[in-house]
């Protein structure tokens, strides 16, 4: 089975997004083929310049940040490995969209997700870390920049599994016939199970009546209102 969108994560720390792509409802996409995850480590793509190897170069690591022009604090992710990571999630692939994570971007929200899943095969994620990366890597991959909300990360990892989780609910088959139908219905985010009366410290906490009442046409009305 092919799998409807193929999201492609440029990061530094790829056993950050494993244990939550391997679990729960992603995983289970995955491991069903309806959707697909590759992950793609700049380091992997640094070519050392002539003459410059550091210690660290030598014994095989491999870096891809520098000191930002201008000063300021912390490092900037080069441009290079970047691109060349991005190169190869491209490849020859149609249908390309390429997310660029960063506070000032557009607001990410549940209309977007669903419209990334409906139109886009491939999805390619840069998750930056430490200071950013440089600005030359958006301008040249002329990449949408989004933000998951009004705060700074120490890193992309969490916005890209954001943006991973919140598409794949939108395609076909991940959650199953009556969870996707339940995201259109259901407007309450109040939400009750057994037992009916709960009790806790001494007090009784019940479930309203209204979702006991079995009257649909009032229950959706109820759930509206909260």
């Amino acid at each position: 089975m092919r799998p409807q969108t193929t999201f492609h994560v440029i990061t530094l720390f790829p056993e950050a997004l494993a244990s939550y792509l391997n679990a729960s409802i992603i995983g289970r996409a995955r491991k069903e083929g309806k959707i697909r995850v590759e992950l793609y480590n700049p380091r992997d793509f640094v070519l050392p310049a002539r003459g410059e190897h550091s210690e660290k170069e030598q014994t095989g690591y491999k870096r891809v940040d520098k000191r930002p022009y201008g000063g300021g604090p912390g490092m900037v992710l080069e441009a290079g490995p970047i691109l060349a990571a991005v190169e190869r999630a491209r490849g020859r692939k149609k249908n390309v969209r390429v997310v660029f994570f960063s506070a000032g971007g557009k607001q990410f929200t549940s209309g977007q997700a669903k419209t990334l899943a409906q139109k886009s095969r491939h999805i390619i994620l840069i998750a930056g870390h430490y200071e950013g990366v440089d600005a030359r890597v958006q301008k040249i991959l002329k990449a949408e920049e989004i933000s998951i909300g009004p705060y700074v990360l120490t890193g992309g990892e969490l916005p890209a599994l954001v943006v991973i989780d919140a598409v794949s609910r939108h395609i076909f088959g991940v959650l199953g016939k009556r969870e996707s139908l339940e995201e259109e219905r259901v407007a309450s985010s109040a939400v009750y199970t057994r037992p009916e009366v709960l009790l806790h410290k001494g007090k009784r906490y019940r479930v309203p009546k209204i979702l006991l009442s079995g009257h649909h046409k009032k229950i959706e009305e109820w759930k509206k209102k909260h």
